[in-house]
């Protein structure tokens, strides 16, 4: 048990880390009148390295509970940030602006999907 809750927050530190640093970089790079690259290009990464993980561990080492901890429940879990793309989506919702709910919402989910299997076809 603890073997297993020290591989998800290790992983999960990891992720958070690296969260941050790439939702700057994409702040930092992306025009300044779309306020959510940094969650959009963290999200579509995180679905990408998923699918990675996830793949590739079907392939190898499907019954690696350890690797599956560290790096798809801790390291993705905390890389990711659904919990930021709902909060920014309420908002968007809040102001009225639905164009920019829609596309965001659909684009997130859409390109994700995309990611998610990109991913697994790469290791596949």
């Amino acid at each position: 048990m603890w073997k297993d809750i020290l591989c998800v927050g290790m992983g999960g530190a990891v992720g958070s880390i690296l969260r941050f640093i790439t939702s700057r970089l994409a702040a930092r790079y992306v025009s300044a009148g779309w306020l959510f690259a940094g969650t959009f290009a963290v999200n579509m990464a995180g679905c990408f390295l998923i699918g990675l993980f996830a793949g590739w561990m079907l392939a190898h080492e499907p019954e690696n509970r350890t690797l599956r901890l560290l790096l798809i429940v801790g390291f993705c879990g905390g890389y990711t940030t659904f919990s930021t793309f709902a909060l920014e989506n309420l908002r968007l919702l809040e102001t009225n602006q639905w164009g920019l709910f829609v596309s965001y919402t659909l684009a997130s989910v859409a390109f994700g999907l995309l990611a998610v299997w990109g991913g697994m076809k790469l290791v596949g």
